[in-house]
C-alpha cells in the first residue's frame, strides 16, 4: 500500500484542469495536491497526438516524482493519448476524464442521443466513441469546439463573441437534438452559462471534470489511499508558463484558492 498522507497529482495542459482541482478539492478536502499545468505548450488539442503523449509523459513523470499517491490527467487530449501508456509507467493508480464522463452522460440520457464538444485530438482519438461502445442504445454526435479553449486561456467566458462562436461549434449538437451533453474538455465547465444558453434547459451537461472528482474519490477509497489527517488540504502549484500569469488567470476563473505558483520550466 502506498503512503495515505502523500499527495495527490494532478495535470493538464494549461488552466482547464483547475475545474478538476477544484472537485477534487470539494470532495476530498483534507488530501494535499500537486497540480502542473503546461502552460507553455498549451493547448494540446490541434498537437499531434506522439507529441501530446511526449509531454504528458514529461509532466506526470515530474509529479511521481514529488512523491504522489495517484494521478488524475486533467486533459482529455492527454487522456485519450496516453492512458494506456500511463498506466503501464506508473506504479500509482492513474485517474483520467473520459470514462468517468462518458458512464455518467450513458445513465442519464432519455433518449439515447449523447453529445461530446471536446478539442480537435480528442475528436480525432475516438476516445469517447471508444467509451460508450459498451451503451449499444447510445448514439454519439461529436462537435470539436477548437476555439473554446483560447477564450478561457485568455480569461473570457461570455460576451456576444464567445456567444456566436458557442452558436456555431454546437451547431452538430443541436442539430442531433441530443438531450445529453459531455464536455469533453476541462476548460468547458467556466462555459456553462454560454453553453447552458445556447442549448436550453433539455440539455443536461455531463462535466468532465466532476465526475473525474468523483472517480479520484472512488480510487483512493477502493485503494485505502484516503489520508488520515483532518487538517484541511495543502495545495502547490506548478507551470511551465509565467507564473504570474498562470496565478492571475487561475484565480480570476476558478477562484483565490490558488496559492503561489511554481515555475517548472518549459522541458521538465
Amino acid at each position: 500500500m502506498g503512503d495515505r498522507n502523500a499527495p495527490i497529482g494532478i495535470f493538464d495542459s494549461g488552466f482547464g484542469g483547475l475545474t478538476v482541482a477544484r472537485a477534487v478539492m470539494d470532495q476530498l478536502p483534507n488530501e494535499d495536491i500537486v497540480y502542473v499545468g503546461d502552460s507553455a505548450r498549451s493547448p494540446y488539442g490541434e498537437l499531434p497526438v506522439g507529441q501530446v503523449r511526449e509531454y504528458a509523459l514529461e509532466c506526470l513523470d515530474h509529479l511521481v516524482a514529488q512523491g504522489v499517491k495517484m494521478l488524475v490527467i486533467a486533459c482529455n487530449s492527454a487522456s485519450a493519448a496516453v492512458l494506456a501508456d500511463a498506466r503501464e509507467r506508473y506504479t500509482v493508480p492513474v485517474v483520467e476524464v473520459i470514462r468517468p464522463a462518458a458512464r455518467r452522460a450513458a445513465a442519464v440520457t432519455r433518449t439515447g442521443r449523447v453529445g461530446v464538444i471536446c478539442t480537435r485530438a480528442t475528436a480525432t482519438s475516438g476516445a469517447y466513441a471508444d467509451a460508450l461502445a459498451v451503451a449499444p442504445n447510445v448514439h454519439l454526435t461529436t462537435a470539436p469546439c477548437p476555439r473554446f479553449v483560447d477564450f478561457v486561456e485568455a480569461g473570457v467566458t461570455g460576451g456576444e463573441e464567445v456567444l456566436a462562436v458557442a452558436r456555431d461549434h454546437l451547431a452538430p449538437v443541436v442539430r442531433a437534438e441530443v438531450d445529453t451533453l459531455i464536455l469533453g474538455c476541462t476548460h468547458y465547465p467556466l462555459l456553462t452559462g454560454v453553453l447552458s444558453y445556447v442549448l436550453g434547459d433539455r440539455v443536461t451537461l455531463v462535466s468532465s471534470a466532476e465526475e473525474c472528482g468523483q472517480q479520484a474519490w472512488a480510487a483512493l477509497l477502493e485503494g485505502d489511499l484516503l489520508t488520515t489527517r483532518t487538517r484541511p488540504g495543502a495545495h502547490r502549484f506548478f507551470t511551465t508558463g509565467a507564473p504570474e500569469q498562470f496565478s492571475e488567470l487561475g484565480r480570476r476563473l476558478v477562484g483565490d484558492w490558488i496559492d503561489a505558483v511554481e515555475q517548472l520550466g518549459s522541458a521538465p
